[in-house]
Formats: structure tokens, C-alpha cells, sequence
């Protein structure tokens, strides 16, 4: 069973970072491409945000570049997405899954919260 947690989330003031964390389980994690992708409120779709391949190659969202770095540790199967400079346009759920996605994958998620 295939199981995706993330955690790091919480309330910043514009301007501020977070780093946010993802455990993988089930997965043969060295051998998946990963990516974080997020749920703004009123939406329903979720957003591409950050992506690193099996090779750390690394592409992101436009609203991202420059604020934002993604990283893997294949030892502890966890994929890492620091993001800088936050805006309360990037109020949402964040939630880590493979690349391309499977929708049997999400997990919870976490929230965060970016006001002044």
C-alpha cells in the first residue's frame, strides 16, 4: 500500500519561507520521479508546482521559479520542496505524489496559510 505524508506546513506572513516534507512508503522511491503540486482555495484541481526526476533533474511552476527549490533523499524516501519569499497567493494544501501523478497516491496534505 502505497503511502504519501506530508508535513510542514503552518501560518507565515508574506515574505516568509516554509519547508515542507514528504515521506514515501510502498513505492520503490529511487526509482520514481516525484512532485509536489498544491490545492488553492475554491478549486478543486490540483496545480503542478515543483518536480525532481529520478536523475534530480528539477522543473517548476512559473509562479515558483526563483522562490522555490525541490530535493529528494533516496536513503529516507523523502522528497523536500523549500519555498521563499511566500505571497498569499500560495495559500493551499500542498501535497507531494509521484510524476506523473496517480490519483490513488494523495495524501492529507498540508495546509498552509500565508497572511499578514
Amino acid at each position: 500500500q502505497v503511502q504519501l505524508v506530508e508535513s510542514g506546513g503552518g501560518s507565515v506572513q508574506p515574505g516568509g519561507s516554509l519547508r515542507f516534507s514528504c515521506t514515501a512508503s510502498g513505492i520503490v522511491f529511487a526509482l520514481n520521479d516525484m512532485a509536489w503540486y498544491r490545492r488553492v482555495p475554491g478549486k478543486q484541481q490540483r496545480e503542478f508546482v515543483a518536480h525532481i526526476s529520478k536523475d534530480y533533474m528539477v522543473d517548476y511552476a512559473d509562479f515558483l521559479k526563483g522562490r522555490g527549490t525541490i530535493s529528494r533523499d533516496n536513503a529516507k524516501n523523502m522528497v523536500y520542496l523549500q519555498m521563499d519569499k511566500l505571497e498569499p497567493e500560495d495559500t493551499a494544501v500542498y501535497f507531494c505524489n509521484t510524476y506523473p501523478l496517480r490519483v490513488e497516491y494523495w495524501g492529507k496534505g498540508t495546509l498552509v496559510t500565508v497572511s499578514s
